[in-house]
């Protein structure tokens, strides 16, 4: 072991000691100032949380009355914890512990963290001879033209086509054409599903993709690294770029970039009413989706690995950050040739609560599949949303990826991907802080 890596492990060492002594320190000044009173308030703080979540479930899960008397646990909960830590005069006292833990989660986190992963290898690219680029004027409220993005790409010789005008335009026989007059890459500034489908055409000729961050959430160009708030520095990647080659998820024969989504999310973004009023939407259809008869149960089958009774499955095309249902929303790696699966069930408040406890015994599943992914229903055919697009399929549903299929052409100049946050072991951590 060099001198380096030596003092890498030992400051990792330390920084594990320091996060078990914040988190010691935490307790001893909740129960070192307040005595029994202290441990009172830690189980308080824990029934709290278990009210908060029961009555949360309530909320977006039953109708009329029942509704709003989940809203109403939720705010008296909330209320009443300040007004027992406000009387028991321990708020000062309670910040600080919660101060010194959440220190001791930063510190456990940087000492579990290890030599930052490289990212997925990057070639030399020359400049596309003829770039084709389609836009959607409409996509992301109007990105296109607020950073007139079709001017600046045909100022860089590209070819550009504008998605606009009444009626279905047929997106793919346009790309299409472009690839048979001889198009040499493909660009698209829109919506993940736009992008999904062109990424699809782009794989099966081998020419390169350029994603514009034009769209509203743009979750492939966020893995990508792009920079998501000004869309035209993607378009350097015209003159000054370089090429990656990444996965690409493939469901009922249709590409995908991000996911596949089954169950609660996908029944609500079929609904013709999702678009004007999301919110309203969704609080109309959870009731009967999460505990009525119209739920979903679902079966996902993966190698030897079998879950069943399931109200929600994600398949995405590689996992999210580190496997934690709060980084649902980033990968680090598009080229693992890896399908990830987030999936489960929260069909009553119990279930809501269970989400307190420890990861493997939580009514929610994050795993992984390597080869395909089968997902099976107790109907014929099935709402799926595609990148965000409502489509329905036959059942049972194949998920597979293509290793590597699609090169994309990225900027030199970009924000790049922030590692996710390590996962806390608790067990591999004591044994970084005292173990030989």
């Amino acid at each position: 072991m060099d001198s380096a890596s030596g003092g890498a492990q030992t400051g990792q060492r330390w920084l594990a000691r320091a996060s078990f002594g914040a988190i010691l320190a935490a307790l001893v000044v909740l129960v070192g100032s307040q005595g029994a009173i202290g441990l009172t308030l830690v189980v308080v703080g824990l029934g709290a949380s278990a009210a908060i979540l029961a009555g949360g479930y309530w909320f977006i899960a039953e109708r009329d009355v029942r509704r709003w008397i989940g809203l109403a646990v939720v705010v008296v909960t909330a209320v009443l914890v300040v007004v027992a830590f406000v009387r028991a005069n321990v708020v000062l006292v309670a910040v600080i512990s919660l101060g010194l833990l959440a220190l001791g989660g930063v510190a456990a986190r940087h000492a579990l963290r290890h030599t930052t992963e490289p990212w997925m290898p990057v070639t030399a690219a020359a400049p596309p001879r003829k770039p084709f680029i389609v836009m959607n004027p409409r996509s992301g409220g109007g990105k296109v033209v607020r950073f007139d993005l079709a001017a600046k790409a045909r100022a860089l010789h590209a070819e550009v086509t504008l998605l606009e005008g009444p009626g279905y335009v047929d997106v793919a026989a346009i790309v299409r054409q472009a690839v048979d007059d001889g198009a040499d890459l493909l660009g698209v500034a829109g919506g993940d599903g736009t992008q999904a489908l062109v990424a699809g055409i782009a794989a099966e000729h081998d020419i390169p993709l350029l994603v514009i961050s034009a769209g509203t959430r743009n979750h492939f160009a966020l893995d990508l690294g792009l920079d998501r708030d000004d869309p035209s520095t993607c378009l350097q990647a015209l003159t000054d770029g370089e090429e990656v080659r990444v996965d690409l998820g493939m469901i009922a024969g249709r590409p995908f970039v991000n996911n596949a989504s089954f169950g609660a999310y996908a029944e609500i973004v079929q609904s013709p009413e999702y678009r004007d009023n999301k919110n309203r939407t969704m609080l109309a259809m959870l009731p009967d989706l999460l505990s009525g008869p119209a739920g979903a149960n679902l079966t996902v089958r993966t190698g030897t690995r079998t879950l069943t009774g399931l109200q929600v499955v994600l398949v995405s095309n590689n996992p999210y950050g580190s496997g934690r249902v709060q980084d649902a929303g980033r990968r680090a790696r598009l080229d693992q040739g890896t399908l990830g699966i987030l999936a489960g069930r929260l069909s009553s408040a119990g279930q809501a609560v269970g989400l307190l406890r420890r990861r493997k015994h939580r009514p929610v599943t994050s795993t992984t599949g390597t080869g395909e992914v089968i997902v099976e229903a107790r109907t014929p055919t099935i709402p799926v949303g595609i990148d965000g697009e409502a489509v329905t399929v036959n059942t049972p549903v194949h998920c597979t990826i293509r290793p590597r299929a699609l090169r994309v052409l990225l900027p030199r100049d970009r924000p790049g991907v922030p590692p996710p946050a390590p996962r806390i072991d608790w067990k591999r951590l004591w044994r970084l802080a005292f173990g030989r």
